[in-house]
């Protein structure tokens, strides 16, 4: 739908204040971040070249993130000088009413929603991991695991234990642990090292199995041996990044890896839930800007509407994290977890206008 004159303007000093509001923030927390790696720098191989390097690929998911708090920011400033210029006024007293303001800035968010889910869904899984495997390599070490004795995986009657990851999401010091339908022990395999051929099979190096029959067992050794897991690098991408920065392909394979050996799925099915939904705050934040605009020609000043748009787009950025969390940890519907922040801050701001209009 083709924009209107007043909302080809409105869209213009939008996102030329967004834009500029978003460069600042990834400035200042790439800085923090680079700050941060400063620690690392000197252990193994990792040098001031591959903490920029890193900084640089982990910036488009801090492009993620911070996309509510500079919408917020840029629409608030864009609309309080529009209304200091008493642009505001003259539109509104040529009748343009608030639901048309309202319906214009919705037309203008669109592009924000879009590139939003954009971000997230291509740039940010991509970045991320590279950015993983950059740092890695670059330190001569393995991805961590959550447990001294390495990371667990269950697939169907076989538990896996990996001791490390590497970079080329190949593992090293493996255990499987084979179970037979009444879930008695089989055979416990040990292996130096595994490497992913094609869908659905591993080659082994290493391998010392240890197999049960009855009360009795057999050793058996083999420099390489297949081994046959729905075990594959797409599902262990989530090792090296977290569900909110994976891509909505990855996090319904793993859920349904999930599902399929009875495991726990509610983090990754909220992360899911937050994919899709979290585009549509940059609407929430549109509208939340529209009261401090309506506002500003009675009250206060410029830089005072700006910072309450910086504490509410943090306390926006808390909120989501904090009903990620309680979701995960109470068993929440998912849906729900993802979508309350951004309801609660669109009813205060309709709420907020409701009120500047009653004034």
């Amino acid at each position: 739908m083709a924009l209107k004159i007043y909302e080809r303007h409105l869209a213009k000093e939008i996102y030329v204040a967004t834009a500029f509001i978003l460069f600042a923030f990834l400035m200042l927390f790439g800085f923090f971040d680079l700050i941060h790696e400063m620690e690392s720098i000197g252990r193994g191989g990792y040098k001031i070249q591959h903490a920029l390097g890193y900084v640089g690929l982990t910036l488009p998911g801090r492009l993620y993130e911070l996309f509510p708090i500079g919408i917020l920011i840029g629409t608030l400033y864009a609309l309080v000088t529009l209304a200091r210029h008493s642009e505001i006024a003259v539109l509104r007293s040529s009748g343009l009413s608030t639901l048309n303001f309202i319906n214009s800035l919705l037309r203008i968010g669109m592009v924000f929603v879009a590139l939003i889910f954009l971000v997230g869904e291509f740039f940010v899984p991509f970045s991320e991991q590279a950015a993983q495997q950059w740092r890695l390599q670059a330190k001569g070490t393995v991805v961590a695991s959550e447990f001294r004795s390495g990371v667990w995986v269950k697939d169907e009657t076989t538990f896996i234990n990996v001791g490390e990851i590497s970079p080329d999401a190949s593992l090293n010091y493996l255990r499987i642990f084979e179970f037979d339908s009444q879930f008695q022990l089989s055979s416990i395999s040990e292996a130096r090292r595994g490497h992913f051929v094609s869908e659905g099979t591993w080659l082994l190096d290493g391998v010392v199995r240890t197999v049960f029959s009855g009360e009795t067992a057999r050793v058996e050794r083999a420099d390489r041996m297949p081994w046959k897991s729905a075990l594959n690098p797409d599902l262990l991408v989530v090792l090296m990044v977290e569900p909110d920065r994976m891509s909505l392909l990855n996090l319904t394979r793993y859920i349904s890896h999930l599902s399929s050996n009875q495991q726990k799925t509610e983090r990754y099915e909220v992360a899911v839930w937050k994919k899709i939904t979290y585009p549509l705050a940059a609407w929430v934040m549109m509208l939340l800007a529209l009261p401090f605009a309506y506002l500003q020609d009675r009250m206060g000043v410029t830089s005072t509407r700006i910072f309450a748009g910086l504490m509410l787009g943090i306390g926006f950025h808390m909120l989501n994290g904090l009903f990620s969390n309680l979701g995960t940890i109470n068993s929440w519907p998912p849906v729900l977890s993802a979508l309350t922040p951004s309801l609660l801050f669109f009813f205060a701001a309709i709420s907020m206008l409701w009120y500047v209009e009653r004034r």
